[in-house]
């Protein structure tokens, strides 16, 4: 599967054949759940915290006697029914993550790429590099390439003034090619690999 190579003018510098076993993996949206589903856990902070009866501050005492009284029997004023008492099988500190196998993984950024690719939502730049931080500069550059909603994947490093210059771009997500993620190529409209990063992933996902 050939795809043309551009430059930030928008002009056509070439051309590069895109690796079968990474870029036309048929669509299985069930392993896109399961993977979102994962990133989404695992970045859960997990810190939400109710008391349990054990843990509020008060008496142990009996409030009132067993019997005699014609009231239902209490044995704590820290039980859950009592105003300021404990939470019974509230949330607790712990983590959200769970396991999911390294293939598994490795196959569902695949269908990810696959599925830009399919869709015709894949761009590759010969490189992404700016002579100045000036995030106007590289907004109108975007705007020739009609891109306003898209995640960028460099090589080993993004290049810094690229960096600074597209951090106050809405909805324009950087990445060096290690922080390649199916989370963040699904949640952009179109994926846009640099030279070096479509090597690294290929040489990566291979």
């Amino acid at each position: 599967m050939k795809i043309d190579v551009v430059n930030l003018d928008a002009k056509t510098v070439g051309s590069v054949e895109l690796a079968e076993g990474v870029f036309a993996v048929p669509l299985r949206k069930d392993l896109l759940s399961r993977m979102v589903n994962y990133q989404l856990a695992k970045r859960r902070s997990g810190n939400h915290k109710t008391k349990q009866i054990g843990e509020v501050s008060g008496t142990t005492k009996k409030p009132f006697a067993q019997k005699g009284g014609g009231r239902a029997r209490q044995g704590s004023l820290r039980s859950a029914q009592f105003r300021g008492g404990g939470v019974i099988f509230g949330p607790v500190v712990r983590s959200h993550a769970h396991d999911m196998p390294k293939k598994v993984r490795a196959l569902a950024l695949k269908v990810a790429l696959s599925a830009k690719a399919t869709d015709g939502k894949l761009m590759v730049l010969d490189k992404a590099s700016m002579e100045t931080p000036k995030t106007k500069a590289l907004a109108e550059k975007l705007a020739k390439l009609k891109l306003t909603n898209v995640l960028v994947i460099d090589g080993q490093a993004v290049e810094r003034n690229f960096a600074l210059a597209s951090r106050n771009i809405p909805y324009v997500d950087v990445l060096p090619s290690q922080g390649a993620n199916v989370y963040d190529i699904l949640r952009r409209d179109t994926l846009v690999l640099t030279s070096d990063g479509l090597q690294a992933l290929e040489a990566r996902l291979k």
